[in-house]
C-alpha cells in the first residue's frame, strides 16, 4: 500500500461490462485518480489476476486502487484500501443509496463515500435515480467526501461539485461509451 495522499476526486468503478475497454479506460484517468476494482462475477483466481494486472498499471499511473470486498482482503492482494460496507482497517468507502445507508457508512468508519444513482444509469437499470435534490441532501448531511455516481461524466460531476458532491466517478465516461 502507498503512503497516504489526498482522496483522488475521479473514479473509475471497473464493471465486467468494460471488457477490452477496461485499460483503455485507465489510461484516461489523469494522474491521482482512483479505481475501485469490482468484477464479481470472475472467479477468485481470475479475478486476481485481472485486479494484479489493474495494480501494476495503477501504481505506474499514480492512482489509488480499492478492491471491492473485505478489507483483510484489499490488504492481502495489496489494494490502497477497500470498497464495501461495514467496518475493517485501511483506506475504506462505502456505497449509499439512502440516509440510512449514509448513516451505516458513517458509524463503519468509511473514509469515502460514493453516492448514487444520482442520473439514470445502465448500471442499475429500472432503478430510480435521485436526482440533484436528493443528492445535495444526503451530501449535505456528512462530513464525509462525497463521490457521485449514476450517469455521470466530467460536466455533470462540475455541476454537482455546487451540490456537495467532492468529485465524480462512472464507468461510460471513462470507457468513451458517453460522450462529455
Amino acid at each position: 500500500m502507498r503512503p497516504r495522499q489526498p482522496l483522488p476526486r475521479l473514479w473509475l468503478m471497473t464493471d465486467e461490462r468494460l471488457g477490452p475497454a477496461l485499460f483503455p479506460a485507465i489510461e484516461r484517468l489523469p494522474e491521482g485518480s482512483g479505481v475501485v476494482f469490482r468484477h464479481y462475477s470472475l472467479g477468485e483466481t481470475e479475478r486476481r489476476r485481472m485486479f494484479d494486472a489493474v495494480r501494476a498499471v495503477a501504481e505506474e499511473r499514480t492512482l489509488i486502487l480499492l478492491l471491492s470486498g473485505r478489507p483483510e482482503q484489499a490488504r492481502d492482494w495489496g489494494a490502497d484500501g477497500s470498497h464495501g460496507r461495514g467496518p475493517g482497517s485501511g483506506l475504506r468507502s462505502a456505497p449509499v443509496h439512502d440516509h440510512r445507508e449514509l448513516r451505516a457508512a458513517e458509524r463503519a468508519g468509511a473514509d469515502l463515500l460514493f453516492v448514487s444513482p444520482v442520473f439514470a444509469t445502465r448500471s442499475h437499470p429500472g432503478s430510480r435515480p435521485l436526482g440533484l435534490a436528493r443528492f445535495a441532501w444526503l451530501a449535505r448531511r456528512t462530513a464525509l467526501p462525497v463521490i457521485a455516481l449514476g450517469g455521470m461524466n466530467a460536466t455533470r460531476g462540475r455541476t454537482l461539485a455546487s451540490f456537495g458532491a467532492y468529485g465524480w466517478g462512472g464507468i461510460d465516461a471513462w470507457s468513451g461509451a458517453v460522450a462529455d
